[in-house]
């Protein structure tokens, strides 16, 4: 079952960042970088947040409290990313040490505990709770991705009035056990 669990997140934190480089791609090298307003944060903003809670909290994750004394989460908001591949360079740092920790944990971990600024949860209550942060943001980046790009947006999942077509492709197939992202990580 652990084992299960463990395979089942990386898939889940691999398609979020699969969505991201979607997003991405679709974009210009301007959109990247737009503020839409005084409140909200361009997708290189997201990203450059993402990167400095991944790095703190995935940094000696079992054995170092998850808010790391190095992080400046609050410069974490300056639009200071200057191109593409800087913006892609934080992102790829940040991903390559979520799933370097994720790849040293084991079935025997995931009861242990570990700190997030100085508040207990067990290694997969830390997992969990990244899981729900990190689609947030992801979330955020698809938003202004399809706001941005309007009609010549390419649809990430299933594109308006194409699910009956969709599910009928499913239904057709014989049932099987595989994780859903199986398929859509397989078509990068």
């Amino acid at each position: 079952m652990n084992n299960d669990y463990l395979e089942s997140v990386k898939k889940q934190f691999e398609y979020y960042k699969m969505l991201g480089e979607k997003t991405f791609a679709q974009l210009t090298d301007e959109q990247l970088f737009l503020q839409i307003n005084e409140e909200s944060n361009s997708i290189a903003t997201i990203v450059k947040h993402l990167w400095g809670n991944m790095l703190s909290r995935w940094t000696d994750f079992l054995t170092s409290d998850g808010e790391k004394e190095w992080r400046n989460r609050d410069a974490e908001f300056e639009n200071d990313i200057v191109d593409r591949a800087g913006l892609l360079a934080k992102w790829n740092e940040g991903w390559a040490c979520l799933f370097h920790t994720l790849s040293s944990l084991t079935e025997s971990d995931l009861s242990k505990e570990i700190y997030i600024r100085n508040q207990g949860h067990t290694v997969t209550e830390a997992i969990n709770r990244q899981l729900a942060h990190y689609p947030y943001h992801v979330g955020q980046m698809v938003f202004l991705g399809k706001f941005f790009c309007n009609q010549n947006w390419t649809s990430l999942s299933i594109p308006k009035g194409d699910s009956k077509a969709f599910n009928a492709g499913k239904f057709a197939k014989p049932k099987q056990k595989q994780h859903f992202t199986n398929e859509l990580l397989n078509k990068k």
